[in-house]
């Protein structure tokens, strides 16, 4: 590491790469233009490095630019060919308040002019938990079969993540509403899915579609299931409660469901019914109503 300093050769040969962490991981977090953070140098435990290569690293860190909150940077710090392809290393810094630990994620080399130059998917669980606004340096070998170019520049390259395209939010029907709607139903439901705006990455949430009361006093109540995570959830317990435009409590109950799915990024109506006996309120006003999932279910 000493002959960087040898050279003459202080600072990166790659760019910087920033990104919001919701674009990584299923949160709502997003970045603020409000605070200006400086991740710390972290060394992985496994790594045994002389105090000139901390030097290096800690120099090198030091002039890195500032993240703003709930951001994660790759920063590319050098770029070395070998026989079966190149290694590149370069800092991973997170200006998250809590550690944070990847899984496996595809990565890029993007040349001066935005031309793709390698596609790798890494095991990045070797990074290990990288501590809460810190910058680690990592090694990322990309084999030349990853290559889509014979030759990679030696300077203004970047490694960036390879974010993952969003995925139009969709009407997720069971079985029995797929055979018992009519088409032009579902064209309404389908519609509607696409007119409202999804719900967050990573978020659960329940909308309103139609209630009524019978006849018996049961309250029928249709919502609409919304995941917004990239993978599907399944539900087997769920407490629920009604309040109509006063805004008093109508009914409330908890459902068992069997086998209930909700595909990932997708919307899926239900009816739910309410005995009588759940209904704590006569004449209920139902101009405008809401159902609430009680906090801490």
């Amino acid at each position: 590491m000493l002959s960087f300093f040898r050279k003459g050769k202080s600072k990166q040969d790659g760019l910087d790469t920033v990104v919001d962490s919701s674009e990584l991981f299923d949160t709502d977090e997003t970045s603020s233009a409000d605070q200006d953070i400086h991740p710390q140098l972290s060394i992985h435990p496994s790594w045994s490095i002389s105090a000139e290569e901390r030097y290096y690293y800690q120099f090198l860190n030091n002039e890195q630019q500032p993240l703003k909150e709930n951001q994660i940077s790759l920063s590319g710090i050098e770029l070395k060919q070998t026989e079966k392809g190149y290694v590149v290393t370069a800092f991973v810094r997170s200006s998250l308040a809590k550690a944070i630990s990847f899984s496996d994620t595809t990565l890029l080399l993007i040349g001066p002019n935005g031309e793709m130059l390698a596609r790798k998917t890494f095991p990045l669980a070797e990074l290990g938990e990288l501590p809460p606004r810190s910058s680690r340096p990592w090694k990322f070998f990309f084999e030349r079969e990853t290559l889509r170019v014979a030759e990679l520049p030696a300077v203004d390259w970047k490694i960036a993540f390879e974010l993952r395209k969003p995925t139009a939010h969709s009407l997720d029907l069971s079985e029995s509403w797929e055979k018992s709607l009519a088409d032009e139903d579902k064209e309404k439901l389908r519609t509607l899915v696409q007119s409202i705006q999804p719900p967050k990455p990573g978020e659960i949430n329940f909308m309103g579609l139609q209630i009524q009361q019978a006849e018996n006093g049961d309250i029928h109540a249709t919502l609409l299931i919304r995941n917004g995570s990239d993978k599907n959830i399944q539900i087997q317990q769920l407490p629920l409660q009604i309040e109509d435009a006063a805004g008093d409590l109508v009914a409330q109950g908890a459902f068992t469901l069997q086998a209930f799915e909700v595909k990932a990024n997708t919307s899926k109506p239900w009816t739910f019914i309410f005995p009588k006996a759940l209904v704590v309120k006569e004449k209920p006003d139902f101009r405008a109503w809401k159902v609430i999932v009680p906090s801490g279910q």
